[in-house]
């Protein structure tokens, strides 16, 4: 598989070599990117004949280069012809670090401009401008090309790049462009966290070895025989192989150039702008929250009317914008905004998306995703707001915080990482202030519970799914079943209350009953004496004046004992009759243990099959051995 893909960034990958940093080019038609790549890494990325024979970039290139420092650097030529602005994205888009070429016999021209305000909305993390054709200017002409570039930077976020004056044809400057390069990925911030994505923006076949995917790998590392997602459409593969600058990898990490090459795959089965991760990691969406800006060109307040076509990585989809909290964007100014795409994209809140114009063919705005899955458009700006003030590590403590409890598997998919800080019970990840609302509640429910019913052991488990139910509507939480169960566990787990299978209770609640309250009494006078070898049943105590309360109180405070749902005796008869089993080692049937107990079959059973649950004996046929 020779594919042609550079790498990015420290980390190590098979072999020991580190991997690497991705740089993209931007610049006007003709002003010597692809030249200048192929003087400094000695791989020419134009692929295709078409750009061979018309002396342009159309399609993306790539090529690499080792620094002075040993950082490997690799690059993605990108088009500059107005026409391929597409291939263009596609090439910047995932890399956040670029090389501004700039011609000093010609100085700035249209796609420089265009270029640079893609560039500005992307946020790029860091740049260089090579101001080349040294060779062909005077230094009085190229002091003149330094102080345009400069204006024409000054108010954007690459304003403070170094310009390195450059020649490919004399190797003029090259040192020096070198170390400037080395000391921007010195200076780079470490690339996003979370499952890998490997942005496809070429797709190709390779007689021998199959389909062949290469594109930008992000968030995570991928290694020979991963099974992987094709999203969207949760598409299946297996990496068969993979090679970052020609080189067999075993494994592949972020920010780098990658081929893949895929198992169970064709080649029509993929396309640019699909993405490569594992199984379950992301969620594709066509429906997100984004803070917008226009491009510095633009003159015109910008509305939701027009035809736009939305570019993330290296996809690219229709889209509908919907203003947020106000019904345009101003030049100059910023809104959050709602976009509906034509196809679902595989995005994570912080990525850039850049808008056109379709019908005017023109850039004009680019911004920032900051909701996958939004809710209600009405509540949008003050919660975008809060999410645009929020660094990374706070977005799962405020995901929580809008949503009150979230599945814990989705919220990695709806933030890029993990759950934390949060209470995760029951599969649930759950905001802190919204458990601590459930706990007052249902607290206070249940010391109410107390004070009316005084001789219930706890309130009904369905009631207490309900009361939380209640509570988790009025906060606008889910009220999933599950995480109904869930949150009175969490509750439970911070020692508020106790739970069993039908109840639930203040911690340390008791029922306080004595045999000397009235109640009781009535119970076990009607159980013990002459009638203790043969009770009434509960329905039959009910009957004369007992009330199940006193009778489910009485055997919670153990004063009697629940032999079969509908049969409770003394303690008393519970140890006569043990008694009676312990002293028959070579067994006793049901109708010795009924004699000797001075009972009926009625009671004898339901005392025998007692002590089988409760391991006092063992049944073996006809016979009751002692344990």
């Amino acid at each position: 598989m020779q594919a042609d893909v550079p790498g990015d960034q420290p980390a190590t990958v098979s072999g020991g070599r580190s991997s690497h940093r991705v740089v993209a080019t931007a610049g006007h038609v003709d002003h010597g990117k692809s030249s200048l790549i192929v003087r400094l890494t000695g791989i020419d990325p134009d692929r295709w004949d078409e750009e061979k024979r018309r002396g342009l970039t159309i399609d993306l290139g790539y090529a690499w280069c080792e620094l002075p420092s040993g950082r490997e650097v690799g690059f993605v030529d990108v088009p500059g012809h107005q026409r391929f602005i597409r291939n263009m994205l596609a090439g910047v888009g995932p890399a956040p670090l670029v090389m501004f070429v700039v011609a000093a016999d010609e100085g700035w021209k249209p796609q420089s401009e265009e270029h640079l305000e893609i560039l500005d909305v992307l946020g790029v993390a860091g740049g260089i401008v090579a101001l080349t054709k040294r060779d062909l200017v005077d230094d009085e002409t190229l002091a003149i090309a330094e102080e345009e570039i400069r204006e024409r930077l000054e108010g954007t976020t690459l304003a403070d790049m170094p310009i390195v004056p450059v020649s490919s044809v004399t190797g003029l400057g090259l040192g020096e462009l070198r170390d400037a390069l080395d000391a921007m990925l010195a200076a780079a911030p470490s690339p996003p966290s979370g499952a890998p994505r490997l942005f496809v923006d070429r797709v190709f076949s390779i007689k021998g070895a199959g389909t062949v995917a290469t594109g930008t790998l992000a968030g995570d590392c991928m290694a020979v025989g991963d099974e992987l997602a094709i999203e969207p459409g949760d598409r299946r593969a297996r990496v068969r192989s993979l090679q970052t600058h020609r080189q067999t990898e075993d494994r592949a990490c972020p920010v780098s150039r990658v081929a893949a090459n895929l198992a169970g795959v064709d080649r029509s089965d993929l396309e640019r702008g699909d993405v490569l991760s594992r199984p379950g990691a992301w969620s594709p969406t066509s429906t997100f929250d984004v803070e917008l800006r226009p491009v510095r060109g633009v003159t015109k307040p910008l509305t939701s009317r027009g035809a736009f076509k939305a570019y993330a990585g290296a996809a690219e989809a229709d889209a509908r914008v919907r203003f947020l909290g106000r019904n345009r964007l101003e030049p100059g100014g910023a809104s959050f905004a709602r976009l509906r795409t034509s196809k679902p994209l595989v995005l994570a809140v912080g990525d850039r998306v850049v808008l056109r114009d379709a019908g005017r063919r023109e850039t004009v705005a680019g911004g920032v995703v900051l909701d996958l899955a939004p809710g209600r458009a009405r509540d949008a700006p003050e919660r975008l707001a809060a999410r645009a003030a929020a660094s990374p590590d706070g977005l799962p403590a405020l995901l929580l915080h809008e949503r009150g409890a979230v599945a814990a598997a989705q919220v990695p998919r709806l933030v890029g990482i993990g759950a934390d800080p949060a209470t995760v019970e029951g599969g649930w990840a759950i905001d802190p202030d919204l458990l601590a609302r459930v706990d007052r509640a249902l607290t206070d429910e249940l010391a109410a519970f107390h004070a009316r019913e005084p001789l219930a052991p706890g309130a009904p488990i369905g009631d207490v799914r309900s009361l939380v139910a209640r509570a988790l509507r009025d906060a606008g939480a889910p009220t999933d079943r599950t995480l109904l169960d869930a949150m009175i566990d969490a509750v439970a787990a911070s020692g508020a209350v106790e739970r069993s299978s039908t109840t639930v209770r203040l911690a340390g609640h008791r029922v306080a009953l004595d045999e000397h309250d009235p109640d009781v009494h009535r119970l076990l006078a009607a159980i013990g004496g002459e009638h203790e070898a043969a009770p009434p049943t509960v329905a039959e105590l009910e009957r004369s004046g007992v009330g199940r309360d006193v009778v489910e109180a009485a055997t919670d405070a153990g004063l009697v004992a629940r032999i079969s749902s509908d049969l409770v005796v003394t303690p008393e008869l519970i140890a006569r009759a043990e008694a009676l089993v312990r002293a028959a080692p070579g067994g006793i049937t049901v109708s010795a243990f009924r004699e000797a107990l001075g009972t009926s079959r009625k009671y004898a059973l339901p005392l025998l099959e007692h002590f089988d649950r409760t391991g006092v004996s063992r049944r073996d046929g006809d016979l009751r051995f002692p344990r």
